[in-house]
């Protein structure tokens, strides 16, 4: 890449970051709105779930937790049924049990639930398939609504640039913004990180490898009475547009330690490789179970990832990084020389990160000093989809036109009828738009 080519890339990832990045540095000073519950104050914070799937049920679980005066007063999911076994799961917490105020009249159905639940509560905890997160966090925040936002925050360029204006408008009204990049919250992935980013372990970082290898993941089945956009919304995790593929919706934590490592900055381009090897039922939709990425970040850094979803396979899921004068492991928390002797292993506490990121977050609430995860969640979110592209057509793709890509992904209206089956990606033949042209017809 020339320099000015390099120049440009640059500039388009400081653009990318300005709106959220300034907009967070800000936020210390800001005060909070009455309707924050500012410092002080032991008022009752009222928290609705809008997904009520097992990541949502957790999150309820862990912010009643977090702080003992919130109450989950309302539930919302596209399927009552869901909603109802939320409910029983999340009252089976001793813990909490008695901080749950939800009734059949506060658990709410269909695609309008997250405005039902979002207009009666103070916190907003977003979990659903992430094809919906953008429509629901900028609802949320036009509301003055803090939120936790699971991640991945979109399913392409379209929703990102969207949920980064959200962010924007939270920072104007000092809402807090919490994203579900959990490992942020690792007690001994920040240790670690501080290690290897004082540049005194390992000195100046070179490449990471980072890899999540995992097995399969759950299917919901087929009932006869489903329509298609029932069948896919149920099971959602296999379509691309309500998933961003498993490179987003699972290996994105990967991805997201790879640009915490490499300074929180965009990568400047990606190839990729990926295919369907053991998922080549119809049932499981049409992403792929692996991809290999190879990205290319600012002073000629590089990170090498892979991630699978297969069974009867090694799994694997840890970032090794490669520096001038040692490495390490961030997952196992571990520095080493470069004669492979340890020099340094975490030893300190090890609390649940799912916890500590709600008790942060609650916390920064009741103290008036918002958190603003908006920067690296949206960043990270758009790595994934660069990944996924790259797989998808077989180019090396740009940081560029990737964000700068207009292909929405999904129907343009939902309702519950037939909706279509998009083709596998075949690579050397899809094309960036390919994806969301099915749904245009």
């Amino acid at each position: 890449m020339s320099d000015h080519s390099s120049e440009q890339a640059s500039n388009s990832r400081r653009d990318f970051l300005k709106h959220t990045a300034v907009a967070g540095s800000a936020f210390a000073a800001m005060s909070v709105p009455q309707y924050a519950h500012a410092a002080g104050t032991d008022e009752t914070l009222r928290v609705g779930l809008v997904g009520a799937g097992g990541r949502g049920r957790g999150a309820a679980i862990d912010a009643l937790m977090a702080d003992k005066n919130a109450r989950l007063v309302a539930i919302g999911d596209a399927f009552m049924d869901r909603n109802k076994e939320a409910l029983g799961d999340i009252k089976a917490n001793a813990e909490v049990a008695d901080r749950v105020d939800v009734t059949e009249e506060t658990m709410y159905d269909g695609f309008d639930n997250f405005k039902k639940v979002i207009d009666s509560v103070d916190v907003v905890l977003l979990a659903t398939p992430p094809h919906f997160r953008p429509e629901h966090f900028r609802y949320a925040v036009e509301a003055g609504k803090h939120c936790f936002v699971e991640k991945p925050v979109a399913v392409d360029a379209p929703g990102v640039r969207h949920v980064q204006e959200s962010c924007q408008m939270a920072a104007e009204k000092g809402l807090s913004v919490v994203s579900g990049l959990c490992w942020r919250y690792d007690h001994a992935v920040r240790a670690t990180m501080e290690q290897i980013l004082d540049k005194k372990s390992i000195g100046d970082i070179v490449a990471v490898e980072s890899h999540y290898n995992a097995n399969c993941l759950w299917h919901r089945g087929d009932q006869p009475d489903w329509s298609r956009m029932e069948y896919q919304i149920r099971n959602w995790l296999y379509y691309t547009w309500l998933s961003g593929d498993h490179i987003a919706e699972q290996a994105i934590h990967s991805l997201d330690k790879c640009t915490w490592l490499l300074g929180d900055v965009a990568p400047i381009k990606a190839m990729g490789i990926g295919g369907r090897q053991q998922r080549t039922d119809p049932k499981w939709g049409h992403i792929f179970d692996h991809f290999t990425v190879f990205f290319e970040f600012p002073e000629n850094k590089q990170a090498f990832f892979t991630c699978r979803q297969q069974d009867g396979c090694d799994t694997f899921v840890d970032e090794r990084v490669l520096g001038t004068e040692g490495s390490a492991m961030v997952l196992k928390n571990v520095v080493y020389d470069n004669d492979g002797k340890r020099t340094w292993r975490y030893r300190g506490d090890r609390p649940s990160m799912y916890r500590v990121e709600h008790q942060e977050f609650f916390k920064s609430i009741r103290d008036g000093n918002p958190i603003a995860n908006g920067d690296y969640m949206c960043r990270s979110t758009m790595m994934a989809i660069m990944g996924r592209m790259a797989g998808y057509t077989g180019k090396t793709l740009t940081w560029d036109e990737c964000l700068n890509d207009d292909s929405r992904l999904g129907p343009s209206e939902y309702a519950w009828v037939d909706v279509p089956e998009p083709p596998v990606a075949i690579p050397g033949q899809t094309k960036l738009g390919d994806l969301a042209s099915v749904y245009r017809g």
